[in-house]
């Protein structure tokens, strides 16, 4: 007799790369470390490229950077179009090696090492500029919320979904003077606001998670940041929206450059990460979402990660000891 076999599911990204994924972002935030409350935002961020750049290459990948610290090669930058790995599995790479360089110098919450790895040619060449962005977490009907519309609108219709008032809401924001007058239309619709100074990946990541307390995040921030907080939201069955905010004309060269002709067009989640993702976060001060980087006696470091696939929707949070004396 003929045995049946259920047919074997293909994902584009082995699972083990979710585990690859968590020892690049840990290595990142264990250089961090040492740099956290010493002033010097230089001298984290080039700690924390340096151990993310020495992590990649010794993976089994063929990657590129897609979303990076720069467009040139020049040091310490993980710079976009570097390739990096041992060579194998060809993956784009979306990084921010030290997201919160001024939170980590000044020792203020919520600095993260975060990556995203994605089939090739699945996510948006994001130029570094500015992009205004929209997003909520998982659980809500499709098209909820839209970047077009008033703040008082989407506060509206996440309120009636979740069935509270508009004064139960909570919108995170960027506390910028560009967001002055978004600010006050939220508090005008009797919404919350909670203001965060720097760290919009975790600041969007922050609506996935019912223990923050935040709904829907709202405001203006980096580009290439929206692209990497859209690989966690893929993960986890979130929305965004975002558009490309451009100040100048050397910004909208850069868009050109990177093949973005429309410079209008809204992003949906899709059109920012669209295929199989492997998303990692590492704290590196302790924050909303993960605790940072600590020491556990003299001898050992302490690390907390989340990383996330889109292929299955699986979650993990990962806490992790590292003998001090040995790479991670």
């Amino acid at each position: 007799m003929t045995e049946i076999r259920p047919p074997e599911v293909h994902y584009p990204l082995d699972r083990a790369f979710a585990l690859e994924a968590v020892r690049v972002t840990e290595a990142a935030a264990i250089a961090a470390f040492a740099q956290i409350g010493r002033g010097n935002e230089h001298d984290a961020d080039q700690a924390a490229v340096e151990a993310m750049r020495a992590a990649f290459n010794r993976l089994p990948i063929e990657g590129t950077v897609v979303i990076g610290e720069g467009e040139r090669d020049e040091a310490p930058m993980l710079y976009i179009g570097e390739k990096v790995g041992l060579g194998g599995t060809a993956v784009d790479i979306a990084l921010d090696p030290l997201e919160g360089t001024t939170l980590t110098a000044k020792q203020m919450a919520n600095a993260l090492a975060v990556m995203a790895m994605a089939e090739p040619g699945t996510m948006l060449n994001a130029p570094d500029t500015y992009m205004d962005k929209i997003a909520i977490g998982p659980g809500f009907p499709e098209g909820l919320i839209d970047l077009d519309a008033e703040p008082a609108a989407n506060i509206a219709a996440i309120a009636r979904a979740k069935g509270v008032s508009p004064t139960d809401i909570t919108a995170l924001v960027m506390d910028r003077p560009r967001h002055e007058a978004l600010i006050a239309k939220i508090r005008k619709a009797g919404a919350k606001v909670k203001l965060i100074t720097d760290g919009d990946v975790a600041g969007v990541i922050e609506t996935t998670n019912p223990a923050t307390g935040v709904d829907i995040y709202m405001g203006i921030g980096g580009a290439p940041e929206g692209v990497l907080a859209a690989a966690a939201l893929r993960c986890v069955g979130g929305q965004m929206q975002g558009r490309l905010v451009f100040r100048n004309d050397d910004e909208k060269a850069r868009a050109a450059k990177w093949g973005i002709s429309d410079l209008n067009r809204k992003y949906g989640l899709m059109d920012l990460v669209a295929g199989d993702v492997v998303f990692s976060a590492t704290g590196v001060t302790d924050g909303a979402m993960l605790r940072g980087v600590h020491r556990d006696g003299g001898e050992f470091i302490t690390t907390e990660s989340v990383v996330m696939r889109s292929a299955t929707g699986t979650v993990r949070w990962i806490r992790a000891r590292h003998r001090r004396d040995k790479s991670v």
